[in-house]
């Protein structure tokens, strides 16, 4: 009677674990200014698909890369703050091609409690971060595309106020409040740890704090200005032990791509299709500060998912 009894527990525990009910697993590492628009995509994905789990993972972005690429962590989706860092890490070993989606710009982060806030404007901050009783700081710029980006906004402040050895001052300052990614920083500001710190407007609007607006010509928004941003380079760690990869001046553009080795390529396009959509993932990007972008260069459209196709259409 006994061995009936674990003979019939046995099939109604194999019944109950029937892998037709497991629910479909989406993996997803993205940059850390993207955690709030991308946690409501998650949440409005998942309840429009029921029976699918999305996982979200952020990192600064070259951080993200070389989780795949160094590490070969599972991930269907990695979505960076640079759409080059999947063009200069990823393709084609890891990935195919790679969607424009997504604009920001930098800016100058602070609150109430900042050292000189009631003072601080476009034409002072670079003045107000160098005073000895101001702390500030700014991400990794080799995990992270804020991190060079800090440094690319000194280079083109340093040309634009006409201010020599502006770059070398700020960069030498304040060592010790460097982070993996930008939103690290964000406990050591409202600790007061620090009193400002470089920053995407998106993820100032989104935590509800204080921002100096920077001129276009240094915030690193305005592709118009192209030209101008090129003036400015920083060397960050490359593919290779010892190499490096020079990062110039450009309008921030955030890309997305499927890996070559996707967990779950049918459902990751999905939701690519989700994140490209204007009722969508463009409302809640833009809800959330940062415009939306469609591009991609040509040569990537004959390997993208033909789902993907149509959102290029002419």
């Amino acid at each position: 009677m006994k061995n009936i009894w674990i003979a019939a527990l046995a099939f109604i525990f194999l019944f109950s674990c029937n892998p037709k009910d497991k629910p479909e697993e989406l993996i997803i590492f993205h940059a850390g200014s993207l955690s709030v628009p991308f946690k409501q995509m998650k949440e409005k994905f998942e309840k429009e698909n029921p029976g699918v789990k999305i996982f979200l993972e952020s990192a600064g972005s070259v951080k993200c890369a070389r989780k795949i690429t160094d590490l070969n962590k599972p991930c269907d989706i990695m979505a960076s703050a640079d759409y080059k860092i999947i063009d200069q890490l990823l393709i084609p070993e890891y990935a195919q091609w790679n969607i424009q989606f997504a604009t920001n710009e930098m800016a100058i982060v602070y609150h109430d409690a900042s050292k000189y806030s009631a003072e601080i404007n476009e034409d002072n901050w670079y003045e107000i971060l160098l005073r000895d009783d101001v702390f500030f700081g700014h991400s990794d710029p080799n995990s992270d595309p804020c991190g060079y980006r800090a440094i690319l906004t000194t280079q083109l402040a340093e040309k634009f106020y006409n201010s020599p050895g502006l770059t070398e001052q700020i960069i030498s300052k304040n060592h010790e409040y460097i982070r993996p990614k930008e939103v690290d920083l964000l406990a050591l500001l409202e600790s007061n740890t620090i009193d400002y710190l470089f920053l995407y407007r998106s993820v100032a609007e989104q935590h509800g704090l204080k921002y100096v607006v920077l001129p276009d010509s240094i915030n690193l928004k305005n592709p118009d200005l192209n030209e101008f941003y090129k003036n400015a380079k920083v060397d960050i760690v490359g593919k290779e032990p010892g190499s490096t990869i020079t990062q110039t001046g450009k309008a921030m553009v955030y890309g997305i791509t499927i890996l070559n080795d996707a967990p779950n390529p049918k459902l990751a396009q999905q939701f690519i299709e989700f994140v490209l959509a204007e009722d969508k993932g463009v409302k809640i990007m833009e809800d959330n500060g940062q415009p939306s972008i469609l591009k991609t260069n040509e040569q990537y459209k004959n390997s993208m998912p033909e789902n993907l196709l149509k959102y290029f259409s002419d």
